[in-house]
């Protein structure tokens, strides 16, 4: 079970998101760099970046603080928002990015995120925002009309990495981590799952311990860990079990 620590990039600094709305933002460190190197120093393997105004946008918006961060660690990152186009997956994952999340584009064009896990094996994730059990889009301000087991049907049979579940209605509000649908897409799909949204303590940590948790990948962790809810070095120990991210 990996914990990833989340660094979410508003204007080049790391903040969170009070249930994805972008004016409702706490801002942590405004250097994500040194906060990726205190987060590597206490012993987390894999980061987790989101490049917020990129979800919005539909471009990268916070290129520099992303590359300030590969530069100060060694860990894997696996980064998301305004990726939509080969051309970007490209430039990120030349940069030193190991895995790219596919969200908008994802319930979009399905055609290139299969195109995408055909040319880099292994370095595709597709994201699944969830806002009232439907899939959200464009940095959660638009809703689709699918439901996340549908979309994660449509990649069963395309190489994704992972799926990261969020259930956008806990996010960054401290409401416990929505594990019933969470283990629901789990079990609707081969494809490793992680979850996110809503992390908020130590008891969440011993429900992602217990045996039936043991198909997820992992989960995100952010506002809990931040304001000192998780205690990062106890997290680890329970969720020290076997895991590999593609080799890593």
């Amino acid at each position: 079970m990996i914990l990833f620590p989340a660094i979410d990039l508003k204007d080049g600094a790391c903040v969170r998101l009070k249930l994805g709305e972008m004016a409702d933002a706490t801002v942590f460190n405004l250097d994500p760099a040194a906060q990726a190197a205190t987060f590597e120093r206490q012993g987390f393997k894999y980061l987790h970046i989101v490049d917020l105004n990129g979800a919005f946008a539909g471009k990268p918006v916070n290129a520099p603080a992303v590359e300030k961060i590969l530069a100060a660690v060694q860990m894997p990152c696996q980064l998301g928002g305004g990726i939509r186009d080969l051309a970007t997956i490209e430039m990120w994952l030349a940069k030193g990015i190991r895995r790219v999340i596919l969200g908008t584009v994802a319930v979009k064009d399905a055609e290139l995120v299969r195109r995408a896990c055909r040319l880099f094996p292994g370095r595709i994730v597709v994201g699944i925002d969830a806002k009232g059990g439907k899939v959200a889009t464009e940095g959660w301000a638009a809703t689709s009309e699918l439901t996340v087991i549908e979309l994660a049907a449509r990649f069963e049979d395309a190489g994704v990495a992972a799926i990261i579940f969020t259930d956008i209605d806990r996010d960054g509000v401290l409401a416990g981590l929505n594990l019933p649908s969470t283990l629901r897409l789990a079990a609707s799909t081969s494809i490793p799952v992680i979850a996110s949204g809503g992390l908020a303590s130590m008891a969440d940590i011993d429900a992602l311990a217990s045996p039936a948790c043991a198909r997820l990948e992992g989960a995100i962790t952010g506002r809990a860990l931040y304001d000192g809810r998780i205690d990062a070095a106890q997290a680890l120990l329970r969720l020290a079990v076997p895991n590999v991210v593609n080799g890593s």
